[in-house]
């Protein structure tokens, strides 16, 4: 699919915000993070905006741009809104996706799973990037766009952050699913799915933290 310079931006931008590229510790100028893109300030501008409002990144005017802290239990208060949210989003996407979307679904499916058992975590990054846009842009619905981003893009980085090789797998299967049910049309089973993935989600968050109070103690 073709895209944008201001979504090749940002997308890029996840990627370095994810993979550990980018410090939080730092501050980055517009014309540094351009550079390391090989794209304009104007999109990088733009995507940064984008970025800020789902909470990825910190713009301090005239000082710079900060990569946002992630915490547990900001990740767990994030998926008690995105539970309600992500549930009433697939069961509209059931309802109204069009045949291109429902052939797009079904490529992903394939190709999320495939990049898991692969352990291609870019690849799987990709996809769950296209996953949550095209589930989104499913439901017809400009409001879902506006409220899901700021829950999926730290959600998909507190994951990365954390995750073994097993979670690749668990998490694509449980994609997969929710992709099927959405192409399928069947609502029912695609909202049960997205309450399985959130329940998973939740409890990774709570492993985690149990892992940071448990290393505190020693």
């Amino acid at each position: 699919m073709h895209k944008t310079l201001a979504e090749q931006a940002r997308a890029g931008l996840e990627n370095m915000i994810v993979f550990n590229v980018l410090e939080t510790r730092k501050l980055y100028s517009e014309k540094q993070l351009a550079m390391r893109l090989g794209l304009g300030r104007t999109p990088v501008r733009e995507a940064l905006q984008r970025l800020s409002h789902d909470r990825m990144v910190m713009i301090h005017p005239r000082r710079g741009i900060q990569i946002a802290k992630l915490s547990v239990d900001e990740q767990l208060k994030l998926l008690e809104v995105r539970r309600a949210i992500e549930g009433a989003c697939v069961h509209h996407a059931s309802l109204r996706a069009t045949e291109e979307q429902k052939k797009r679904m079904q490529l992903l499916g394939s190709a999320i799973m495939e990049a898991a058992l692969d352990d291609n975590d870019a690849e799987v990054l990709v996809c769950l990037r296209e996953i949550h846009d095209v589930l989104v842009e499913a439901t017809q619905n400009y409001f879902f766009a506006q409220t899901m981003s700021p829950l999926l893009s730290p959600s998909r980085r507190f994951w990365f952050m954390n995750k073994g090789a097993s979670d690749s797998r668990r998490g694509a299967e449980l994609y997969r699913i929710i992709l099927e049910a959405v192409s399928c049309g069947d609502s029912d089973r695609a909202v049960k799915a997205s309450m399985e993935l959130m329940d998973y989600l939740k409890a990774f968050a709570e492993r985690r933290q149990e892992s940071s109070v448990s290393s505190e103690q020693e």
